[in-house]
């Protein structure tokens, strides 16, 4: 294979030759650019203290390492050293710190696992059985086309541009797997078709935890969640607002999610194994 191009649109030209079947399935071109030079770039406008106290928020100081993770452009003892050198105030860098930890657990899981991360960890926490979801992705989940403003702008973000915040991720896996109930293996091959930092490990069992076989209990939301931490950009334009599938307490669409649950769950779940420092 060619390694050297005139520039960037000589390459994807070259790769969209190269791999016309690829091609086909998803012709975005992300605007991430890779390599050591952008990666180091990258890294030297991380906020660690920002990050421990904004993540969650879709507007947050998060990272955008991940995909010099996923390909060891970036090494995570490399992030780790450059964030705990930087100060002497160990709690207010120790989340994206921890947040790495999560990363390097998930790969060692990967490594004792192999090809099993693709197979349910455990049963279902949600009153229903594997056979009871469906195998394959909703085509208008897959083309954006539910008519909720939210999940339409997580699936065309991510097919556009080849990232998403990891909470609208947990909020688009948890739509499909208990509102859709579709299995979370059919979300997790998804997103690794098109997520420019797609790793195996953090991909698959974050899903596995929000559909509640590699965690003690389903990951949902509702539309306050969705507001707060948006800070309602979606539920603004959303004609479904008022009426849409997310309305309620969550004591109520629980009820509704999992009317056989032998448990309920009256609060919000924290995110702590599905956080990745993306």
């Amino acid at each position: 294979m060619r390694r050297e191009f005139a520039d960037r649109d000589d390459l994807i030209a070259y790769l969209r030759a190269e791999f016309p079947n690829a091609a086909a399935t998803d012709d975005n071109v992300a605007e991430t650019r890779g390599g050591r030079a952008a990666a180091e770039a990258r890294l030297r406008q991380i906020e660690p203290q920002r990050y421990g106290k904004s993540r969650n928020f879709l507007t947050g100081a998060v990272t955008k390492l991940s995909p010099y993770l996923r390909y060891g452009v970036l090494s995570l003892a490399e992030v780790r050293d450059l964030v705990v050198g930087a100060t002497r105030e160990i709690e207010s860098i120790a989340k994206l710190v921890q947040e790495l930890a999560w990363r390097d657990y998930w790969q060692r899981l990967y490594a004792q696992m192999g090809d099993g991360i693709w197979k349910d960890q455990e049963p279902y926490k949600t009153g229903f059985q594997a056979r009871q979801y469906a195998n394959d992705l909703p085509d208008d989940i897959r083309d954006g086309t539910t008519g909720m403003v939210c999940i339409d702008s997580f699936s065309n973000d991510m097919r556009t541009h080849g990232w998403l915040h990891n909470h609208a991720r947990m909020w688009l896996a948890a739509y499909l797997v208990h509102w859709r109930r579709v299995r979370w293996q059919a979300g997790a091959h998804w997103f690794l078709q098109h997520l420019l930092d797609g790793d195996p490990a953090s991909n698959n069992l974050s899903w596995q935890w929000v559909a509640s076989t590699f965690s003690h209990k389903p990951y949902f939301f509702n539309r306050e969640n969705l507001e707060k931490y948006t800070d309602g950009v979606y539920c603004r334009q959303c004609p479904l607002y008022g009426h849409c599938d997310l309305e309620g307490s969550y004591e109520a669409i629980e009820a509704d999610l999992f009317p056989n649950a032998q448990q309920r769950n009256t609060t919000e779940r924290v995110p702590r194994r599905a956080r990745r420092a993306n």
